[in-house]
């Protein structure tokens, strides 16, 4: 059960935490996004040099600190884990859709605070799956989640790397920005199977 494989079996003793690691694993697949394909299409979509690259990741950094510093604390407190984490998908998929069909450098910077406030999809769904397994195997959780990311992680740079060289091939720089468009696709499916399986306990209750 120690094990990342092993702890994956953890994720099929609740119906609800089954449902919500799909979610998960989903969310992680999107994530990886960024590293696969910002450096390469912020330079071939907007002709972005190191400099203004280096401003880009810093400015992702920031917006995202401010979310988790600032605002995933009140507004999980005021809405509740599943409100936040419905927010979140549904302000990623719009910050992806922006980030996707930006044609310029000032769009693309409006598309980074708004696809930060997704930061509150990862606290939001910790705590929702945390309510489905015992004190003692909150660990085991832990790294049943880790799987999925290093699953995603193995996944989702293939994907979005190769789905950006055959955009490029295809249509050059108007569909540069297909790779987020898939992820915010992604999240659509996440959000999606997010409400039905919270919607479900909610109902239970």
């Amino acid at each position: 059960r120690a094990s990342p494989l092993g702890s994956l079996r953890l994720l099929r003793s609740d119906r609800t935490l089954f449902g919500l690691s799909g979610t998960m694993f989903l969310y992680h697949l999107a994530h990886n996004v960024f590293p696969a394909i910002f450096v390469l299409h912020a330079g071939y979509r907007f002709g972005w040099g190191e400099g203004m690259v280096g401003l880009g990741l810093a400015g992702f950094a920031v917006c995202s600190a401010v979310v988790q510093g600032l605002l995933i604390k009140p507004v999980v407190g005021r809405v509740g884990e599943r409100n936040a984490l419905l927010i979140g998908l549904a302000t990623g998929v719009t910050g992806f859709v922006l980030l996707g069909l930006a044609e310029t450098s000032f769009v693309f910077w409006l598309g980074m605070p708004v696809t930060a406030l997704w930061s509150f999809v990862g606290p939001s769904l910790q705590g929702l799956m945390s309510r489905h397994v015992g004190a003692s195997e909150q660990g085991q959780l832990q790294g049943a989640n880790g799987a999925l990311a290093g699953i995603a992680g193995l996944i989702g740079p293939t994907v979005f790397t190769q789905l950006f060289a055959a955009a490029i091939a295809y249509a050059g720089v108007k569909y540069a920005g297909a790779p987020y468009l898939l992820a915010g696709a992604i999240l659509v499916v996440a959000g999606l199977n997010a409400w039905r399986v919270t919607r479900l306990e909610v109902q239970a209750r």
